[in-house]
C-alpha cells in the first residue's frame, strides 16, 4: 500500500482539514459552518492547501486557521 501524499490523492485529506478550520472559525466568531467553509474555500490558504507541493497538508487545523486569518484581514 502506497502511503505517499501526491497530487492524485491529496483530495482525500482536504475535506477534514477544511471542516476543522471552519469549526474553529465558528467557535471564535459564530455564524454558520457553511459560511465558514465557503470563506475558507475562497481563501489563499485553501489555494495553497490544494497544491501538494506547498506541503500545507502537513499543517494542523490551528496552523491552517492562523494562516487563513492572517491572509483574510
Amino acid at each position: 500500500m502506497d502511503r505517499n501524499i501526491t497530487d492524485k490523492n491529496l483530495f482525500l485529506l482536504i475535506p477534514g482539514k477544511v471542516s476543522n478550520v471552519a469549526r474553529i472559525y465558528v467557535e471564535k466568531y459564530g455564524g454558520s459552518m457553511l459560511d465558514a467553509i465557503r470563506a475558507f474555500y475562497h481563501s489563499k490558504t485553501y489555494r495553497e492547501l490544494e497544491r501538494e507541493e506547498s506541503k500545507y497538508w502537513h499543517l494542523g487545523p490551528v496552523a491552517l486557521y492562523e494562516d487563513f486569518m492572517e491572509h483574510s484581514s
